[in-house]
């Protein structure tokens, strides 16, 4: 086998009158992977479209036609060879690829790689390959026009009518920023005879006595006489077990003893074993693929019980409670996320005490560095494919992109032990109970027309039984297990809680105990820093222009303000420095009372997914993270309610309680103070007691008449606290609480890795929050 990568890339640019006059018809030196925004942003063409409006001064780049270019030289010992084959990982998206001048083959999709025969095209010496990329907005518009109008949730383009990632066409988080370019790796191959096309390995079951691993390999080209050679390697080099077979359509079986299984963070380790395959002809290796696999088994449990249905995931055959956030690109422009910033990224999820991340639907399938980071750091992947927020048309040609997509990216993913759940869409299921868009309901727009339930309740789950019975699929989020049942369900599969921050404020939450609840969130600005390297400074104001043009939800400052005003006197409106720290703290707080209230119903709720871990850009949004990789305080709020151990209060009725959920493998046990006080310091009541709270398990302590009983409530509070917890409850919302002039003192001092900052309160200190950020933008 002969891999030759190809290089030395030139971008042209068209000759249209829309296209500014010094960028038309020039050809620049391209980068691949890359993108044609990248490449005008290294040449200094176009503006940063992420500092202030200038998202608006690039809208003509997507409407554009742009080719790709490149020479390389064949030379005459691979041309002796009998096949010769050009792979494409990834085209974004709707490509003509030319070799010499002829035509080789089209690209309508970016969510698959494709694999040209270029035998008979190309020629010893010099060849020239010319990818014409075609503007994505005209072809899903014509698209649209072809097959007819089908409804989205008001974005500005017909993203459902193109396989590419939906976000790039805005979204409410997102600029309208519409890629074209060679966004994976591209290279030819040359063979003779037989070539491994994919190795597909599937835990089939695995408990610490015994696994059970099922090797799939496809085999292309002239199968005679070949045999292939499995061998499963333990995490310290050993080999395990070896399988030989000369019958290629059937899978290898391998079974090891006594393995070392992979858990989710907080649940155990997460040992990686080593899959070798060769495709051999006598003893010589005809190809050969390397992989790295977790031994573990992944199960959905939806059975009905006395509530309604259930949703837990189990690993292990142990059920788990899911802590996490959902993932949308780290960048508009995806091939800039490098393998250091997934890493970067997935770390501060774990950081905050996650163990999951849901890759939303609307984005794209992660690039192979999310997953193996995800393997080896113990955060399980929920897999959206590519739908979001439409209906989508099953006619021609998109049945077959589909299909094709979804055969290449299970296959693709399957040796990845971190990913434990592919669910079929984001959304849809509840766009078509009820949705509205231009005045009718989604199923009066899709009255006897398909919509994409062909594929979310057939296509989808038949490619699953066949290619990777060994996880579990859902059809959608939110989902309610059963389409006679509407998707927002409290009492059955899972939830998007989103009448919260658009019409209520959060201490809604607190109506709802989903089974899961796979979405929900509250917005926030991003960090100081982050807005100042965003944001002209004369601009740094709520309402301004530029402010709001880096908020994209639909009525977003407002309702920053709406309920920033039902928590807190707000500072005068010429404050934009405590107006900022306010909005992330509501986020914060927000986010919080939703995640301590539904896991004080474990195990009826058995997962907590919140909108969204991080940022593709500087934007006011739900993330924890922001668009520059700077942590808001949700991410701190995040460590403390997502900590295995968490006491908190909550109310049942009318009656208040302390709640204990223990998400660790060990018993619970310590004493707990409880204690009625004033912000000025006198305890009213109190009570002492020892606990002990099982593994996996969540307890209930009542309280005494005297602690819950006040006639002060805007001056008293509760409070619990362990040795290794504190838990707070206040009987008003904050601007009504007769909080004491905050007295602290602050010490700063020097030590080998930077500072030890000591805070010393002499008042009640609600919330702590040290933005260092505002002295060093790269401080933390």
């Amino acid at each position: 086998m002969t891999h030759y990568e190809l290089t030395d890339w030139t971008l042209i640019a068209p000759e249209h009158p829309d296209v500014p006059q010094d960028i038309r018809g020039r050809k620049l030196a391209a980068t691949v992977p890359g993108c044609v925004h990248t490449d005008l942003l290294a040449h200094d063409l176009i503006p940063d479209p992420y500092y202030g409006t200038n998202e608006n001064e690039v809208q003509w780049i997507g409407y554009q036609d742009w080719k790709y270019c490149t020479r390389f030289t064949v030379h005459k010992e691979m041309m002796q060879l009998e096949q010769l084959e050009l792979t494409c990982e990834g085209l974004d998206t709707i490509a003509t690829l030319e070799l010499n001048g002829a035509v080789i083959g089209k690209s309508e999709t970016m969510h698959a790689a494709h694999r040209f025969d270029v035998k008979e095209d190309v020629r010893e010496g010099e060849n020239v390959l010319v990818i014409t990329f075609h503007s994505a907005i005209h072809y899903a518009e014509e698209q649209r026009e072809r097959i007819g109008y089908l409804p989205t949730s008001e974005y500005p383009h017909p993203f459902n009518f193109i396989r590419k990632m939906a976000c790039n066409f805005g979204w409410d988080w997102g600029p309208t920023l519409v890629t074209a370019g060679i966004w994976q790796p591209i290279y030819l191959e040359a063979y003779s005879g037989a070539r491994l096309a994919s190795v597909r390995p599937l835990v089939m079951s695995a408990s610490k006595e015994q696994v059970e691993v099922s090797v799939h390999a496809d085999v292309s080209g002239d199968l005679e006489g070949l045999e292939l050679i499995t061998t499963l390697f333990d995490p310290d080099g050993q080999e395990v077990v070896t399988q030989t077979s000369s019958d290629l359509s059937s899978p290898l079986n391998l079974t090891a003893e006594n393995p070392q299984l992979w858990y989710p963070r907080g649940h155990g380790e997460q040992p990686l074993y080593r899959l070798e395959t060769e495709l051999r002809q006598g003893e010589e290796v005809v190809d050969s693929k390397t992989q790295r696999i977790g031994l573990r088994t992944a199960q959905l449990d939806t059975s009905v019980d006395d509530i309604g249905s259930k949703f837990t995931l189990i690993i292990n055959g142990e059920p788990i409670f899911c802590k996490g956030a959902n993932w949308i690109p780290d960048d508009c422009f995806v091939t800039r996320v490098t393998p250091e910033r997934y890493r970067e990224r997935i770390t501060q999820a774990v950081d905050a005490n996650m163990n999951m991340l849901r890759v939303w639907g609307g984005g794209i399938y992660e690039t192979p560095a999310f997953y193996d980071v995800c393997d080896e750091l113990g955060i399980m992947v929920w897999q959206d494919f590519m739908f979001a927020c439409a209906t989508y048309p099953e006619e021609a040609p998109f049945g077959a992109l589909v299909e094709a997509e979804a055969r290449y990216q299970v296959t693709r993913l399957a040796p990845h032990p971190s990913l434990v759940l592919w669910n079929g869409c984001n959304e849809n299921l509840w766009g078509y109970f009820g949705w509205e868009t231009n005045g009718k309901t989604w199923r009066e727009w899709t009255n006897r027309r398909t919509w994409g339930a062909g594929y979310y309740f057939d296509l989808l789950p038949k490619i699953i039984s066949e290619l990777d019975p060994s996880r579990p699929y859902s059809p959608g989020s939110p989902y309610s297990n059963s389409m006679n049942i509407h998707p927002l369900s409290d009492d059955h599969g899972t939830m998007h809680i989103w009448d919260v921050w658009n019409h209520t404020d959060y201490e809604v939450y607190r109506r709802y105990v989903p089974r899961f609840s796979s979405e929900f969130g509250f917005q926030a600005p991003p960090t100081w820093s982050t807005l100042l390297e965003s944001i002209p400074e004369e601009q740094l104001e709520p309402m301004s222009e530029t402010m709001l043009h880096h908020q994209k939800a639909k009525g977003g400052q407002e309702k920053l303000q709406r309920w920033l005003e039902t928590h807190f006197s707000l500072p005068a409106p010429s404050d934009f420095e405590a107006w900022h720290f306010a909005a992330q703290l509501n986020q914060a707080r927000a986010v919080q009372l939703g995640v301590a209230w539904w896991r004080s119903h474990a195990p009826r709720c058995m997962g907590s997914l919140y909108w969204q871990l991080n940022d593709c850009w500087p934007v006011s949004s739900w993330a924890a993270v922001d668009g520059y990789g700077r942590k808001k305080p949700l991410w701190y709020a995040t460590r403390k309610f997502y900590a295995d151990r968490l006491l908190t209060f909550q109310p049942r009725g009318a009656d208040l309680f302390l709640y204990l959920h223990n998400d660790s493998d060990e018993v619970w046990e310590e004493e707990v103070e409880v204690y009625r006080q004033t912000f000025e310091g006198p305890k009213l009541a109190t009570q002492k007691l020892s606990f002990s709270v099982a593994p996996r398990s969540v307890e209930r302590i009542a309280l005494e008449d005297d602690l819950v009983t006040t006639q002060d409530t805007e001056s008293e509070y509760l409070a619990a606290t362990t040795g290794t917890t504190k838990a707070y409850w206040f009987f008003e919302l904050d601007k009504h609480l007769n909080y004491p002039a905050p007295r602290f003192e602050v010490g700063l001092a020097p030590t080998s890795t930077g500072y030890a900052l000591t805070v010393t309160a002499q008042s009640f200190l609600r919330d702590l929050c040290v933005l260092v950020d505002k002295l060093d933008a790269d401080a933390e």
